[in-house]
């Protein structure tokens, strides 16, 4: 692993999956900033209510706000991918955000994993998250933060269940530390994943 403990803070960029003026989602990533700036980082929530982001069409390079969306995620240092689950899987408006994204957005970059869900477990869509990552190269965390029953986890803005809080904010810890890890040596199955310009 390259130097963890680089003398500039490592930016991290928490992408929100949900568009609720009330998101559980958007409190679980303020916390996990928290464990970011523990660890001597920074970052911001991007808060895709902000953007005019329409439905992706692979046959326009930019539509309304997307450049701006694409500009941020590849400037960060890390990411912080958190969504809502929908019907088994993460939400479509993260899901168009990515879908924007590209190689040079996350290709060897590190990013975290965050989901909530207002029934049980979202392991579903953590699992599919991981393998949209995976196809773009990026270098997931193997920690990740999974907030059942979401709307009993909160107090305000405070998750009540302190193992639960714990585990977010080490996310944002552990995507700091592992930011500036050495990248894998380049494979088959990478070089022939040209992603969205083979379509």
């Amino acid at each position: 692993m390259s130097d963890q403990r680089s003398s500039s803070a490592v930016d991290v960029v928490a992408v929100c999956g949900s568009l609720r003026d009330e998101s559980y989602t958007r409190r679980a990533l303020e916390r996990a900033l928290d464990g970011v700036r523990d660890a001597g980082g920074t970052g911001e929530v991007l808060d895709l209510r902000a953007y005019d982001l329409p439905v992706f069409d692979a046959d326009r390079d930019t539509q309304g706000d997307s450049a701006a969306v694409v500009r941020r995620i590849r400037e960060a240092d890390a990411v912080l991918l958190g969504t809502p689950m929908y019907h088994g899987s993460y939400s479509g408006v993260l899901k168009n955000a990515l879908d924007y994204c590209g190689f040079d957005e996350f290709e060897g970059k590190t990013v975290g994993l965050l989901a909530v869900a207002g029934g049980g477990f979202p392991v579903s869509a953590l699992e599919h998250l991981r393998s949209v990552c995976r196809a773009l190269d990026a270098w997931v965390l193997p920690h990740q933060a999974a907030l059942p029953n979401v709307s009993k986890r909160f107090d305000g803005d405070d998750i009540v269940d302190e193992g639960l809080d714990e585990r977010v904010r080490v996310l944002g810890r552990r995507v700091v530390e592992y930011a500036r890890i050495e990248p894998d040596p380049s494979t088959f199955e990478a070089d022939e994943n040209v992603g969205g310009e083979g379509r």
